[in-house]
């Protein structure tokens, strides 16, 4: 009997801020991926004057590689960002979001946006991951940055995935501690322990949290918020069966007999977690965010507007976007 072929996966890339690399890293990546896999179906939406196919690519990577047209509201140069074109940028992620909870695609890709020209147009934003979770009408949602750790470093037996979520993401440091409550951080834990089943494939994951202060807090002497909150927070995950612990240190968390073991790490704000990462990742990261009805990964570098259009930018970033992105659609198909 002759196998059923399976649909293709339909992916889709807003392609980020026109003066900076994102439509050209967003074009490379897409046919690189799309030569290494062959049940994949790419759509990249930007001003189609940004995102010319080469006309030597080939047939078969051509049919399944295609570009929907949304105009830019201003001339764009390269490398000069023009706030005039703030509403072309959430344009595509409207676009994308909206056809992911539709179905009619099974991912989203987002290449870098400049946060400052979308605030300057007079728009208030934060970010992808809180814009996200606003149009698709979540609560709360995880930023989680994941990359591969090769065989050896640090001394690993094996090639590991490192993941890095966090608490809080786009806050001032002063207003860190008075974010931090039991609900949200009970409900980062169980966000990552879901999407890690549900997308990631993994059965039972393990979990480690940071504290917030030096030395966890040192029993109170150092801070309080690791005995108010963050603690009570692992007891009530474990007695769900959740496998997660801590509070650990933030300076000692991430050691290599860990990196082993877990399967992710929660960090209570930004820099505590993406220091160590972004270190280690060597601008190999993806961004994932969790906790949405949809799935969505992100390159892990900026705008880059000062090589716009040279033709230096490293679209590696983007293309493990899209790897990811397409191992998520897969694991969520096989268990739905």
């Amino acid at each position: 009997m002759m196998q059923q072929a399976q649909p293709l996966v339909n992916l889709v890339i807003t392609t980020g801020e026109p003066a900076g690399v994102g439509p050209e890293v967003s074009m490379a990546a897409a046919q690189d991926f799309l030569a290494e896999q062959p049940n994949a179906r790419i759509t990249l939406l930007g001003d189609p004057d940004l995102l010319r196919v080469d006309s030597e690519i080939d047939p078969s990577i051509f049919k399944r590689l295609t570009v929907d047209p949304v105009p830019l509201v201003a001339p764009s140069a390269l490398g000069l960002l023009n706030s005039s074109n703030a509403p072309y940028v959430l344009s595509m992620l409207d676009q994308a979001i909206d056809a992911c909870l539709q179905g009619r695609y099974d991912a989203m890709v987002t290449a870098p946006i400049q946060k400052s020209v979308i605030n300057d147009a007079g728009i208030s934003f934060t970010g992808h991951t809180e814009y996200l979770a606003q149009h698709c009408n979540t609560q709360h949602v995880v930023m989680m940055l994941c990359a591969p750790l090769a065989k050896g470093f640090l001394g690993i037996k094996s090639p590991r995935d490192l993941r890095v979520a966090l608490v809080t993401t786009h806050l001032p440091l002063r207003d860190v501690p008075a974010a931090l409550t039991y609900d949200l951080i009970l409900e980062t834990i169980q966000i990552v322990d879901q999407d890690l089943r549900a997308k990631f494939g993994i059965s039972k994951p393990k979990i480690r949290v940071a504290g917030l202060n030096p030395h966890a807090g040192e029993a109170g002497y150092l801070g309080t918020e690791e005995m108010e909150c963050i603690t009570p927070a692992i007891e009530s995950a474990n007695q769900q069966g959740i496998d997660v612990t801590g509070p650990y240190p933030g300076d000692t968390m991430f050691d290599a007999g860990a990196l082993e073991q877990v399967d992710a790490f929660i960090a209570m704000y930004h820099d505590q977690g993406l220091a160590p990462f972004k270190f280690v990742s060597f601008g190999g990261g993806v961004n994932v965010t969790l906790g949405l009805p949809i799935i969505r990964t992100s390159v892990d570098h900026g705008t880059a507007l000062d090589i716009a259009g040279k033709g230096i930018a490293d679209s590696g970033s983007m293309l493990d976007a899209l790897r990811l992105a397409y191992t998520l659609a897969l694991n969520t198909r096989k268990l739905n």
